[in-house]
């Protein structure tokens, strides 16, 4: 893949999106930020990646709609010129006993997560064929690939081992054409909802910039490195 063109960041608003996007700044990519609804957080990220040196624009969706989904990519896109890495962050999570789990809820855990992901990675995949490449960073859940019984977080776990199958999936197809997909897994991050710190081996919480550090490790390797799955968890959930 060739110099650093557009990277768009789903859920850039704040968190560890924020770190991801203001990381692609300083690499010199053009970053598109996504938000849903955090508009005045999305507008301090796209700040914060401009005294960067680069150019960044906000673009609103939802992007549990396929269409929506859709249009963003080809508006991060048209923005600066070509997509050269998408990270899809956003996912919703609920964490409460599994019966307790409504029916929204459920569907909201496919819908943010591995719903979401597949609709932005479809759209993305044919702009980077046709520009000599990409990168695509999908956002996994620390143990989602080890099938571990987890009561309390059943849908999430499941979406997110969907989002691991997809993306091997989709690096398979891709290994020829100089696209890669990756899998970065976080576990219980400082910005985590829930922090069971006496379940982590490390005794500590992870870090926003651990995380990002993670994603761009993928972002700058050679298009070899496909299909992996980067768990950041002081081996919580192993």
């Amino acid at each position: 893949m060739s110099a650093p063109g557009t990277a768009l960041v789903t859920g850039a608003a704040r968190g560890i999106g924020r770190g991801v996007a203001l990381a692609l700044a300083r690499a010199g990519y053009d970053v598109a930020v996504h938000y849903r609804a955090s508009a005045d957080d999305a507008e301090e990220t796209a700040r914060l990646a401009r005294a960067a040196g680069v150019r960044a624009v906000t673009l609103q969706a939802d992007l549990t709609d396929a269409a929506q989904a859709a249009q963003l990519v080809e508006r991060a896109h048209a923005a600066f010129g070509p997509l050269r890495v998408l990270v899809n962050n956003v996912g919703n999570y609920v964490h409460k006993p599994l019966l307790d789990v409504d029916l929204t809820e459920w569907h909201d855990m496919f819908d943010s997560n591995l719903h979401a992901t597949f609709y932005t990675v479809r759209a993305a995949v044919p702009l980077m064929r046709a520009h000599g490449g990409g990168r695509i960073v999908n956002f996994g859940y620390a143990g989602a690939q080890n099938l571990l019984a987890r009561p309390g977080l059943t849908g999430y776990a499941i979406a997110k081992a969907g989002v691991i199958a997809l993306t091997k999936a989709v690096a398979k197809a891709e290994a020829t054409r100089g696209i890669t997909a990756n899998v970065v897994s976080p576990g219980v991050i400082e910005t985590s909802v829930t922090q069971p710190l006496t379940e982590i081996p490390a005794g500590r919480l992870g870090t926003v910039q651990e995380v990002t550090d993670a994603v761009m490790t993928f972002v700058t390797s050679s298009d070899y490195v496909t299909g992996q799955v980067l768990e950041i968890s002081g081996g919580w959930n192993l």
